[in-house]
């Protein structure tokens, strides 16, 4: 049953009600090893499922453009000081959609349509949004896009200099959504010093452990910020964008009125909630743990002959080439789903597989961890994805049946915030 519980919703719609329900039981009963997906907690569902939710509040705390917000400017106001202490920022944008919109946002405050921006290409493990054809972002800006080294899967910071001395792009962008190293941000600083760019840290997948000092921070170097909540940082579906004082009122104004109208305030709130979380000591032992089940867990697969990009992880991700098992990443992925393990397949650098059907997966330890699983259980884990693999390659369903059951059967011991079965 689901804490809060949610007997209104089952009254007025059981059909809907049984289906959340039964996403429910499911998060509680697989291994959630999407790495950007994590479990918030009960106070997190609370705030983001009150009457916030009725409130419109276009514009910014003492600058609306409704009446009626005494409290909601406090709420969000709270937000905002919550993430300026928490990162240590001069400010704190807390309004935007989700993750794409606070970077289109950036793009909106620094450069004109046509002009040049910088980004990891997105089969290197970078984003949409920096640049990549398909987003609005490569479509209305020349993308320039730097690449991994093919020898140690590295980001090549030469090249990256290189290629910005020559294209002078408006605005670098350093992160993305399959990076299982550390971030250089002083190298990237250093860079976009030279030639007067922007510099842009996507902290998106990392927020949570530069929170809790599990990754190396990018204030004071990075001229702007952004990030989503969830993920890591274990907060509701929406973004934030930080910045030094210099370019806090061009954010704003590309927030709002640039691209949105009112913002969401009941996640505002649950931002909120998720912020002062992240302040307590027991999140920076939670991102610490993020950390080292994520090494625990590469070396596991390691020793079960997984092949994987930079030889290991530095953070909460690892993204597993999977060329030499004979098998792409999509077959595996969904084997693995029955097998109650949820990935996603990914791209690999120099993936010679189209992005539908590639040659990689990826694997995170946030959720996991959120349950209270250490290394102890790290190469079990491992043991599973690699039979779970081999069973892929023969068509075996008995076998992926039945890791799907010893999973189940390891996860009753661990708590899922926000669910619990219902007692028999």
């Amino acid at each position: 049953m689901h804490v809060p519980p949610i007997p209104h919703l089952t009254t007025a719609d059981p059909e809907l009600a049984a289906l959340v329900e039964s996403e429910a039981q499911r998060q509680h009963d697989v291994l959630r090893m999407i790495a950007s997906e994590n479990y918030v907690s009960p106070a997190v569902l609370e705030a983001t499922g009150s009457v916030l939710t009725n409130k419109y509040s276009e514009g910014y705390p003492g600058r609306r453009y409704y009446e009626g917000q005494q409290f909601i400017d406090q709420i969000e106001q709270l937000a905002i000081d919550r993430a300026k202490a928490l990162f240590g920022v001069d400010h704190a944008n807390v309004q935007p959609y989700s993750g794409s919109p606070a970077n289109l946002a950036v793009y909106l405050a620094f450069a004109q349509p046509g002009d040049p921006v910088m980004g990891m290409a997105l089969p290197m493990g970078g984003h949409l949004t920096h640049g990549w054809s398909v987003s609005a972002t490569g479509t209305w800006f020349r993308p320039v896009r730097y690449e991994v080294r093919r020898s140690d899967g590295r980001v090549d910071l030469d090249q990256v200099r290189d290629l910005a001395r020559r294209e002078r792009p408006k605005i670098i962008f350093a992160g993305g959504t399959a990076i299982p190293r550390t971030i250089d941000f002083p190298a990237f600083a250093e860079i976009a010093r030279e030639i007067g760019a922007v510099l842009v840290a996507d902290i998106a997948h990392i927020a949570g452990l530069i929170a809790g000092g599990a990754h190396p921070s990018p204030v004071g170097y990075a001229d702007v910020i952004t990030t989503t909540t969830h993920k890591t940082l274990r907060g509701p579906r929406g973004a934030m964008i930080m910045t030094t004082a210099e370019y806090a009122k061009a954010i704003d104004k590309a927030v709002f009125p640039g691209l949105q109208g009112g913002p969401h305030n009941h996640t505002t709130a649950g931002i909120a909630v998720a912020l002062r979380e992240a302040s307590q000591d027991s999140f920076r032992r939670y991102a610490h743990q993020i950390v080292a089940n994520a090494k625990a867990l590469a070396a596991a697969l390691t020793e079960q002959g997984f092949d994987l990009v930079t030889g290991g992880t530095d953070n909460h991700l690892i993204l597993v080439d999977l060329t030499s098992k004979g098998i792409g990443g999509k077959p595996v992925a969904k084997a693995l789903d029955r097998a109650g393990i949820e990935t996603n397949y990914n791209t690999v650098p120099y993936d010679t597989r189209k992005p539908f059907d590639p040659s990689g997966l990826r694997l995170g330890t946030p959720a996991l961890t959120t349950r209270g699983l250490t290394e102890e259980q790290m190469p079990q884990i491992a043991a599973w994805i690699s039979a779970a693999v081999d069973a892929a390659a023969k068509a075996d369903e008995s076998t992926l049946d039945t890791i799907a059951a010893q999973v189940r059967e390891l996860l009753a011991g661990y708590p899922m915030p926000g669910w619990e079965p219902t007692p028999r």
